[in-house]
């Protein structure tokens, strides 16, 4: 079944999400700041999935998409929270993650919390850390004070707030610092003319994996979507050779 269904949390919330059955490991993506789970690369993996019967899940977070709620209280645990909570209420026992933007901050943080579980990830534009070097030392002072920045977005009409409870939650779970603890084969995919994230992002994220299977490749003329249909095919055949990795022996 591929309609929307709805998850509910232990404290009412309720999560959008798709999920079509098949083999696995099961794919999820993870949508960026302010996306939800109709973006073209996500529709693209679930599309995939349905054409190969492999096992996909799609959700939005909390505040985002169809999932209701305020998205000023949105932040990196709490979005972690509710894609552990469909994980373990689908049963899912081995799951490859496909994390875009910010999406590749959470994939990390999941992989971390489900050792046992996560099989493999791909990053897209995978922005760890953003609410330290993406944001400048005036604008954190005033997060700090509890005030939420507003900034322009490249992206729509509307400018794209940074809350201060997102924010101070992004402080305390940093990890380009520090050895992440993953040991799974890793594919993270930047373009060089990424104007949101810096690429040599994706390269320290490289180096600060435990694992020894990781490969970046760089779209010279990629931006930060990397939502061209070339862009997309590099990103399915991405995942395809992780996912065909992982298959059992017959």
């Amino acid at each position: 079944m591929t309609e929307i269904r709805f998850h509910e949390m232990p404290d009412g919330r309720r999560i959008a999400h798709r999920f079509t059955p098949g083999v696995g490991p099961t794919l999820i993506f993870l949508p960026g700041y302010m996306s939800d789970m109709t973006g073209s690369k996500a529709t693209a993996l679930f599309d995939m999935a349905v054409a190969s019967g492999r096992a996909c899940l799609l959700l939005d977070y909390s505040g985002c998409g169809e999932s209701p709620g305020d998205f000023a209280d949105g932040t990196l645990s709490r979005w972690r929270d509710e894609v552990l909570a469909l994980i373990a209420a689908a049963g899912l026992e081995e799951v490859v993650l496909v994390g875009s933007s910010m999406g590749g901050w959470l994939m990390l943080m999941v992989a971390e919390a489900l050792p046992d579980r996560v099989k493999g990830l791909v990053g897209v534009a995978a922005a760890p850390d953003f609410t330290d070097w993406g944001v400048a030392q005036m604008d954190k002072n005033v997060l700090a004070d509890g005030e939420t920045i507003w900034e322009d977005n490249p992206y729509g009409p509307e400018p794209t707030p940074t809350h201060p409870g997102f924010w101070a939650d992004g402080q305390a779970n940093l990890m380009l610092e520090r050895e992440i603890a993953f040991d799974g084969p890793v594919r993270l995919l930047h373009g060089q003319g990424d104007p949101e994230v810096p690429w040599d992002i994706s390269v320290r994220l490289a180096e600060k994996l435990r694992s020894s299977e990781v490969q970046v490749t760089l779209i010279k003329d990629g931006d930060h979507r990397l939502s061209r249909e070339s862009d997309v095919h590099v990103l399915l055949r991405s995942v395809a050779e992780l996912v065909l990795s992982r298959a059992p022996a017959a």
